[in-house]
């Protein structure tokens, strides 16, 4: 789907525009997911305003949209099933600026530098997955990298599984229950870890999958198993 993409709609400025859009969307929600971990960690401010640069990645999404509603008013041959993919994918990038929101969020009502506490290696492992799938989108977007895609359907997988099994550490009071406050906050952050590896996940999936199954997993060729799907 996104090699049609990059051979079809590159030849058209307003298509080219969006893609780059779409990829400076997703360094800026890197950098701001970044900035808001540490400030979860350390306890510092930041030192950009992560909301002026939200408020940036939402004009990004506008302008794809308006680049969008132009190629297909005045193309003679509009690329609607395109069209649909890179409107998909837009919206996944500009949530996972809402989350890196979120995140701060917690981090300016947390009264001190979030460690995780028995939770510490989980919480690490998932923040390593997140920022290892950040760094490996947007080159796998740009050559339509299906292996890369799929490696990053995998770790998405894994993200799910080590925050799930957490909730439910949390939930059964069987972790952290002298420390409701640092309780609190880890369940929060895992939820929103597992949010942002799933918008990650759904962007890459538009390598693999047409636009109608942007977000589930891979259907596999007859006579080999698809798995349960997921969001």
């Amino acid at each position: 789907m996104l090699k049609q993409f990059l051979s079809l709609w590159k030849k058209e400025s307003l298509c080219d525009d969006s893609f780059v859009a779409c990829l400076e969307m997703l360094r800026e929600c890197e950098g701001m997911f970044h900035d808001a971990v540490a400030s979860l960690h350390h306890d510092q401010p930041l030192q950009k305003d992560i909301y002026a640069r939200d408020r940036a990645i939402n004009k990004f999404e506008r302008r794809v949209r308006r680049n969008i509603v132009s190629h297909l008013a005045v193309s003679q041959n509009p690329e609607v099933n395109t069209a649909l993919v890179l409107t998909a994918i837009v919206i996944d990038i500009e949530r996972i600026g809402d989350y890196t929101k979120n995140i701060l969020e917690l981090a300016s009502a947390h009264p001190k530098a979030f460690t995780g506490g028995k939770l510490q290696q989980e919480v690490e492992s998932v923040e390593s997955t997140v920022r290892e799938m950040f760094a490996s989108l947007p080159k796998c977007l740009e050559q339509s990298d299906e292996t890369q895609a799929r490696q990053l359907l995998g770790s998405h997988q894994t993200v799910v599984d080590t925050v799930d099994e957490c909730l439910q550490e949390l939930i059964a009071g069987r972790i952290l229950r002298s420390d409701s406050g640092c309780a609190v906050t880890a369940a929060l952050y895992l939820r929103y870890l597992k949010r942002v590896s799933a918008h990650l996940k759904n962007v890459a999936s538009s390598v693999v999958n047409p636009y109608y199954r942007i977000g589930f997993r891979e259907k596999m060729a007859a006579g080999q198993p698809s798995g349960k799907e997921s969001k």
